[in-house]
């Protein structure tokens, strides 16, 4: 706990005390060396071998999942010992297993921080979202936790799960999950780096914190011809035109407002000169959704709207929606317990609401199975007011929030077994 808190919660004597100095010096370097070496999805061989080689140096047994990147490592479940799930604290609370996960891929960007000597050493490569920090708290937790379990001392298994591919679309935490990442768990617990909370303390919310996104491509097609006679033809540009501006505004009056239903286009390709109506056009964009239940229903809705608009101008459509992520839904029970967790080692200050964004998060995969939370862990430097953002190519981190968030993720661990 913080000097100045006075909290005494049920709990805080098993709770190991800070980091010892060397092992808060090699998390920040291992996560500079993930910084240095970012890798795209599904191509994160070497972090997956430096996440192995570690973990296999404090005595545990990673599995590097069948799809040759990413891992899962049990803490308190020996070797051969196959759990079978989902587990529950009901009669189950000795060998159910506590998740923690992180996302282990970097951004197609380029790093364009100066001065920095971390900075990327991959071309148009970056870890500019945080991954490169979950991984190493979840890291930094698991070796905390395994020194805890050769003394005796966990009360209930741990699964660390380092996921590739989040930035893909529907993202790896599918394959994790067939791998088998959640057999046995009854929590999973997450965290994500956001520059508009100080390091030292994290953001959380109960209910939806993520939101849905899905991607949408479109190909309109129609007899062209000259811009003298569009009544001769197929007027695609025109055609494209309606449903760019007609198919946002039918799908908000086809489902309730306030699940915030949105579908925003980023690409329109059409024709060659400007006097020829063009026979074929493509569009592309997003739909995100705040509310769940509106989101299974979002692509009848979206398909549905475009043929609308689409017929109306005799164009012919071929739409490929592919699907991404549900919202990430934070449950009661396991958001609470990062808050009881939190306020145990830093007290209740250090613990602030978050509102509800509308980025996707693949984590949510993880929830439509079992019940978990993510919090926001913060990373910007305290006082400093400049405004920053994820994805963007000077993203980086005060390391501080390495520390609070391998002491949050060893907390929850520890109290999860007294509730």
């Amino acid at each position: 706990m913080s000097p100045e808190s006075e909290v005494d919660l049920p709990g805080e004597a098993l709770l190991p005390g800070a980091l010892p100095e060397a092992l808060r010096a090699e998390l920040v370097a291992f996560r500079r060396d993930l910084h240095m070496h970012p890798e795209l999805g599904n191509q994160e061989f070497r972090t997956t071998a430096a996440i192995k080689e570690r973990l296999e140096e404090a005595g545990l047994a990673p599995r590097v999942l069948p799809t040759g990147t990413g891992l899962i490592c049990d803490i308190g479940i020996g070797r051969g010992e196959h759990p079978r799930g989902p587990g529950g604290p009901a009669g189950h609370a000795g060998s159910a297993i506590l998740a923690l996960r992180a996302d282990i891929d970097a951004l197609p960007i380029p790093d364009t921080k100066s001065e920095c000597p971390y900075r990327s050493t991959v071309p148009d490569r970056a870890h500019a979202c945080g991954h490169d920090v979950h991984t190493t708290v979840v890291l930094g937790a698991g070796l905390v936790l395994a020194e805890l379990h050769r003394q005796g001392l966990l009360p209930r298994p741990v699964r660390l799960i380092f996921q590739p591919a989040e930035e893909v679309l529907p993202g790896g935490a599918g394959e994790a999950i067939k791998a088998g990442a959640l057999d046995g768990v009854y929590r999973i617990l997450a965290v994500h780096c956001d520059p508009r909370v100080d390091a030292g303390r994290i953001g959380l919310r109960e209910g939806p914190i993520t939101s849905a996104c899905d991607r949408l491509e479109i190909a309109l097609d129609g007899p062209g011809g000259h811009t003298a006679r569009p009544h001769l033809t197929t007027d695609l540009v025109t055609a494209v035109a309606r449903v760019v501006t007609d198919v946002p505004a039918l799908i908000a009056r086809r489902v309730d407002s306030r699940s915030g239903l949105a579908l925003t286009w980023g690409r329109i390709e059409s024709g060659h000169a400007p006097n020829v109506i063009p026979q074929h056009a493509e569009l592309a964009g997003t739909v995100r959704c705040l509310d769940l239940d509106a989101w299974r229903q979002a692509p009848d809705v979206v398909v549905e709207a475009i043929d609308e608009v689409a017929n109306l101008h005799r164009a012919k459509s071929e739409i490929t929606y592919v699907r991404g992520v549900p919202p990430v839904v934070n449950h009661p029970v396991a958001t609470e317990l990062l808050r009881q967790a939190m306020t145990t080692r830093r007290g209740a200050d250090a613990v602030e609401s978050t509102e509800q964004s509308l980025g996707g998060e693949d984590f949510s995969w993880y929830l439509e199975r079992v019940p978990g939370a993510m919090a926001r862990l913060g990373v910007r430097p305290p006082g400093e007011h400049v405004i920053r953002d994820l994805h963007q190519g000077d993203f980086d981190v005060d390391e501080h929030a390495i520390t609070v968030g391998v002491e949050l993720f060893t907390a929850a661990a520890l109290l999860d077994a007294l509730g």
